[in-house]
Parts: structure tokens; sequence; C-alpha cells
């Protein structure tokens, strides 16, 4: 496919004026809290946006868009709708404790709520997973789609991606990736929906669309189902949900970011309601290259990619893959700053320089974007996730989620859990995980094998097992009292809990119309 002068220009317009956008917006900001949080400053309405763009990039509209061309179908969007309900949880039960204790890094809650052991093990794992699998897995996307579309050397693409995100994270920091995201995730979006309706006008309308594809039209699979039977919607899926929506840098870096308590809960609620649209924007267009181009798809990961070659029209290619490309960039780019952020505040100034100025810190964390950046870049050319790369990091991503969450929701739970009990979650989780992935456990609930979420569940149930032997064991002699740097009203604004409440409906009705 070539482009049109037409789609040169959108594309060469569409960039300049994100990167003029970000670029300018984050001026002059020096110190480390405006270059890791952006001044503490954010807006509900900005906040929710860039959660979305740095959520929703090729890893979803190649992964998820692949795996509903696949064996999936419309199931694959159960991630979008359970994580829509995650993050209003997270809005109401973490957000505030974490603003109160004005914190930078999700880790740095550890060391307040157990000791520093915690906050060192975790920040090394959440800097381990964003380079070698979730930064890895948006560049690797990214090129595939490029790949797919324009014939690009695999190599050569991640190169190019890799040096766009490198340029405007290190010069703005947080700023200049949330106001990038304001432009490419409202792109991304209308982007998805424009390709949805040509395609499924090419499919014969949307009743012809839904004749031929009842099948894949299904949210919920059957028990016996290889990737997402509907019971892990109820019991592992919520373990990564609530890692990725709650206690991932990634997502919630947005939130600490919040000028007020407020603007941070509406602002991650906002985000659930705009995930609404991902089925539309993003899964069901890998239903529509599976009835279309079924064929042609040689890899799962080829769906979406071939439908923006062959489906869209001279004139919007320029715009469709300027939203793709920006979502791959927005995506990285924010990706990287919560790593350097995460390595820069909770290992560099933990444990090797305390007093380092506010220049050093910056410093250090350019570094470690570099740093992170060449590994995420070795992984995404080593070939580890062509065989699918939403699975790919979801089943990675299962060595640290359970020991993570029960940590956290333990800790903050049962008051009297010790420090060794938190430790133990962190240290146990990989090897009790690792050892059902490489060594299986027939006969879970009549299935003949676990899939990788039935792993997270039951290792989550194993740490909390320990987590509570310990405990009653060596309870605190009383409950350890948390930091307040931020005097916030913990009790949530009436607006915000209608909100909240609106968008979880929003996801019943989903589950109502697709069950």
């Amino acid at each position: 496919m070539t482009f049109t002068f037409l789609d040169v220009a959108i594309f060469v317009a569409f960039f300049a004026v994100v990167l003029g956008l970000s670029l300018y917006q984050s001026r002059g900001r020096k110190g480390s809290e405006q270059y890791f949080l952006g001044g503490r400053a954010l807006p509900w309405w900005l906040i929710g946006v860039s959660v979305v763009a740095a959520n929703i990039s090729t890893e979803q509209f190649v992964g998820m868009a692949g795996q509903a061309a696949g064996n999936v179908g419309l199931a694959v969007a159960s991630w979008q709708l359970i994580g829509t309900a995650g993050i209003v949880f997270s809005a109401f039960f973490f957000l505030p404790r974490f603003l109160r204790a004005g914190i930078y890094t999700i880790p740095e809650f550890l060391e307040y709520r157990y000791n520093t052991a915690c906050r060192i093990l975790m920040s090394v794992l959440t800097v381990i997973i964003y380079a070698g699998v979730t930064a890895a897995a948006v560049l690797y996307s990214g090129a595939t789609a490029l790949k797919t579309i324009f014939d690009v050397n695999h190599n050569a693409a991640v190169a190019m991606i890799a040096a766009i995100a490198l340029g405007y994270v290190l010069w703005g920091g947080l700023l200049a990736a949330v106001w990038a995201d304001l432009l490419q995730g409202s792109a991304l979006l209308i982007g998805g929906l424009i390709t949805l309706a040509i395609g499924v006008w090419m499919c014969g309308g949307p009743t012809e669309f839904y004749q031929t594809n009842t099948e894949k039209m299904r949210l919920l699979l059957p028990q016996t189902h290889e990737e997402l039977p509907w019971r892990v919607l109820v019991s592992g899926m919520w373990i990564p949900i609530i890692y990725y929506c709650g206690l991932n840098q990634f997502i919630m870096q947005r939130s600490l970011a919040a000028k007020s308590l407020r603007d941070g809960q509406l602002g991650v609620i906002f985000a659930g309601a705009l995930w609404l649209l991902v089925p539309l924007a993003v899964v069901m267009p890998g239903i529509v290259a599976h009835q279309l181009y079924g064929d042609q798809i040689q890899r799962i990961d080829q769906a979406y990619p071939l439908l923006v070659r062959h489906l869209i029209p001279q004139g919007l290619r320029g715009f469709i893959f300027a939203a793709l490309a920006g979502a791959v960039i927005s995506s990285l780019a924010s990706m990287l700053n919560s790593a350097s952020t995460i390595f820069t505040i909770d290992l560099y100034k933990r444990l090797v320089d305390r007093r380092a100025d506010e220049r050093r810190l910056v410093f250090v964390g350019r570094l470690a974007t570099i740093a992170c950046l060449a590994a995420a870049c070795a992984v995404a050319t080593s070939g580890a996730l062509e065989g699918g790369v939403f699975k790919f990091i979801q089943e990675f991503q299962g060595y640290v989620s359970p020991g993570i969450v029960a940590a956290f929701v333990f800790g903050l739970i049962v008051r009297r859990a010790p420090p060794a009990a938190g430790l133990a979650a962190l240290l146990l989780s990989a090897p009790i995980y690792g050892v059902m992935h490489f060594f299986g456990v027939m006969g879970w609930l009549g299935c003949e094998r676990l899939v990788y979420l039935d792993r997270m569940f039951l290792t989550l149930i194993a740490l909390v097992l320990v987590m509570s032997a310990i405990t009653i064991a060596s309870p605190l002699a009383k409950p350890r009292s948390l930091p307040v740097k931020r005097e916030l009203e913990m009790r949530p604004a009436a607006s915000v809990v209608a909100a909240g409440a609106l968008v979880v409906a929003g996801v019943a009705a989903y589950f109502i119309l697709f069950a």
C-alpha cells in the first residue's frame, strides 16, 4: 500500500501538532516533581484521556484485534470491560490512600506499609516488567503494523518508533506524554470507530455482520475454552485487572499527578467510560478482518494491519496511520517515563544518593529511560513475541501481579500484617506461578488444563494463605501509621459516586447484550 500526497500531508500535520503541543506545554519543567509528576496539577479530563491513550496502543489494536480474529472473538473485550469496573474500584479504594500519602511511585507506598525491602523488590520487578514485557510488546506490535501495512523491515520499524518516543519523553517527562496523549488518544478512538464503520458496511451492514459472526460475538465462552473460559471473569482476571488499574505506575502516575482527589477519581472514571468504546473501536474490527481477509491472515497479529491496508480509502490512510503510530509512541513514552520514575526515586535516590539534587534526579531519570528502551528493543527484535503479543503480556505479567496484588490488598485490609508477610508475597509469586506454568496442575474445576488466569488465581490463594499464617504467627503490635503529606477529604464527592455507578452500568449493559 502507498500513501497519496493527502495521506502524507495529514500524517505530517498530525505529528507536527502533537509534538508541538506536547513540547510547548512541558517547557520549563526542570524539577523532579515537574518532570515525573507534571507538578501535581493535572485536571480530571486530561487524566482520563491520557490514561486511555497510554493504555490503548498497538498491543491492543494488533493483539486484541488479533485474538478477536482468532478463536476468542468478542470475549477478548472482557479485559477492557472488567478493567473498566476495576479502574472504578481503584478510584475509590487505592487512589485516596495514595494521594493522601503524597507518593511519587506505587512501590514507595509499600515502604510505608511494610519496609524498605518490599519497596525495593517491587521496584526491581516493575522495571523488569516494563522494559522486558510491556514496552517490548508495544515496540513489537507497532513494528508488526508497519511491516504488514507498508512492508517495512521489522528491526528498522522498531528503531524508528523507539527514536521518536525517546525524543519527547526525554524533553518533557510526564507532561509532554500527557499532552500528546490528549490528541493521540482522541484520534485513536475516532480512527478505530471509522475503521469499524467502513468494515461493517463492507460486510453487508450490521445485521449481516452479526448473523455471519454470531459465534464470535459472545462475551462469555464455554468452560472448556482453551484461553478465556467464562470462569476466569469472576476469578483470575481480577488479579491482573487490579494490578494494572490500581497498582501499575504506568496507569496510576497520571492520577498521582492530579491537582485534587476529585480530579484524580473523576479522571480514572472518565477513562473507564472511554474504555467502553474499545470493543467497538478495537475488538470488532478484528472480527471484520477475519470475515473479509481471513484467508490472508498468516498470524493473528496481522488482522488489524491487514484491515487498514486493504479497507481504508486514500485520504483516510494518513489519519488512521497517524493515530496508530501516535498510539505506539504515546504508550511507549508513558511506560518509559514510569520506569525511569521508579528507577530514579525508588532505587537510585533510595539506595545510591539520598542527597541527589533535582537536576541530578532528572539526569538519572533520562539515563534510565534510555537503558529501559534499549532492553525493550532487544526483546522486541528477538522473536520472543511471535506467538501473539497480547497473550505474551498477560502470561508474563502473571509472574508478578498476584504477589503485588496480595501485598497491597492484604496489607490494607489486614492492618496488623507484618513486613515479612508483604515480602513473602513478592518473593513467592514468581516461583509458585512458574511451577504451574511449566509443570501444570491438572483437574482444576474439571478442565483438562489450566489457562494462565487460573494459574494467577491459584497463586493468589497460595500467597494469601502464606501471608495469613505469617500474620497469625507474628502480627504487628499495633497497625503501622501511614503518612499524611496532603490533606484530603477521603469521602468521595457525590458527583464521583454517580459517575462511577454510570460507568459500571455501562459494563453490565455489554454483558447483558452479548452474553
